[in-house]
């Protein structure tokens, strides 16, 4: 079977920069749209099929993270990396919680993009053959993997490719402990302060989601991991 061909969607406001690296990736065997602002970004990515998308942050008119909020709108589970020429800890926290895989700071390696692009495509791919389509009940919920929904009671909650990954690792080995090195890795590829961080806003916003049932509960194991525990 012939293997697909990735298909990127870059965007970049410094056209030579953003040709620069069109031309470096499809080098390396991707295909490339490139769009210089966010309004054709988003009409790019409307009429086409990407398999990643590489934004930068710092866009005239609709920045880097208004863009990815609507790709997410419009696509849930597209990987996104982020190219941006600041360091600071908000920004990149911001990405993260917005659903990004990865960020690179400018000026960055070519060799190391392109690392981080094919990773960040294996990482999709690996959790996908993980058992995507897995539906679990747990207490009065239902998880839904492939559709990324958490039921109970016949309401449904859509949830971000992130949130649902979080989730799946944890359903997937339930009342046991899940260790934070693991999900850091398996989900962003990464192990340090930002990813760190951002791996907390997550499991928040998925405690804030199993409120309704007093039986269910994720639990902090300190210096460990977590546990998705339920009765």
């Amino acid at each position: 079977m012939k293997k697909q061909i990735p298909k990127l969607l870059l965007v970049e406001d410094d056209r030579h920069a953003g040709n620069l690296i069109r031309d470096l990736l499809e080098s390396e065997g991707f295909l490339v749209s490139l769009a210089s602002d966010g309004e054709e970004g988003i009409r790019i990515f409307q009429s086409g099929k990407f398999d990643l998308c590489v934004l930068d942050c710092m866009l005239p008119g609709m920045d880097g993270f208004a863009l990815a909020k609507l790709i997410k709108v419009n696509q849930t589970k597209m990987p996104l990396l982020f190219l941006t020429a600041k360091s600071m800890k908000e920004d990149v926290l911001k990405g993260f919680d917005l659903g990004a895989d990865d960020y690179l700071t400018k000026p960055f390696d070519p060799d190391e993009l392109v690392c981080r692009i094919r990773a960040i495509l294996r990482r999709s791919e690996n959790i996908k053959e993980k058992g995507e389509e897995r539906i679990v009940t747990f207490g009065k919920y239902t998880y839904d993997s492939k559709n990324q929904s958490l039921s109970i009671r016949g309401e449904v909650r859509r949830m971000t490719r992130k949130e649902s990954q979080v989730l799946q690792l944890l359903t997937r080995d339930l009342n046991e402990i899940v260790n934070k090195e693991e999900l850091l890795l398996t989900i962003w590829g990464a192990s340090d302060y930002f990813t760190g961080r951002s791996l907390d806003v997550f499991i928040a916003k998925l405690r804030k989601y199993l409120e309704d049932d007093p039986n269910v509960e994720i639990e902090n194991v300190h210096s460990v991991g977590y546990i998705l525990k339920a009765v």
